[in-house]
């Protein structure tokens, strides 16, 4: 099972659509996983067009619309793994054990909020990942998602894709 994740998009506050090789991928996943601040009801609409399943959150930017459309939580077995979808999981001292505990139900926990990329995995095995933003890298070097394969009880190819800057 193919896997993209996202998070952080913020359209059309930081960029007016989202990438094209960002798209290209939505169609070649079976699931896309968006861990947050959408910001706009297009956004949401255009994946849930466009993708198989999306396994979708609500986060700190997102307004009524979507908090009424998406949970702060979503939870989903893909490839016999469970996984869980969430916004925010606080300051990045602490996070592994601070998730393992209060997530110790699920083998892979993807969230968003701070658009920096991340993969560590906690005391337990459990596996945190953060795709990055496609539309807004902050302070990072360039704007990022991920993509993975679940299958058999195991996560695989885990790949941090890079973008283009945008023009």
């Amino acid at each position: 099972m193919r896997l993209l994740l996202t998070a952080d998009t913020h359209l059309p506050k930081r960029a007016k659509v989202l990438p094209d090789q960002l798209l290209a991928e939505i169609e070649r996943a079976d699931a896309v996983l968006h861990a947050g601040d959408w910001v706009d009801t297009a956004t949401l609409d255009l994946l849930e067009a466009r993708a198989r399943r999306v396994i979708g959150v609500y986060g700190n930017n997102d307004g009524p619309e979507l908090r009424a459309r998406l949970p702060e939580v979503a939870r989903a077995e893909l490839g016999g793994l469970r996984f869980g979808v969430v916004h925010e999981t606080g300051g990045a001292q602490g996070r592994e054990r601070r998730c393992a505990e209060r997530y110790p139900d699920l083998d892979v926990l993807v969230f968003g909020h701070s658009h920096i990329p991340w993969d560590t995995v906690a005391p337990g095995g459990l596996r945190l990942l953060n795709p990055g933003s496609p539309t807004d890298r902050r302070r990072q070097p360039y704007c990022t998602y991920m993509t993975a394969t679940a299958a058999d009880r195991r996560l695989s190819e885990v790949e941090l894709h890079r973008l283009p800057p945008r023009r």
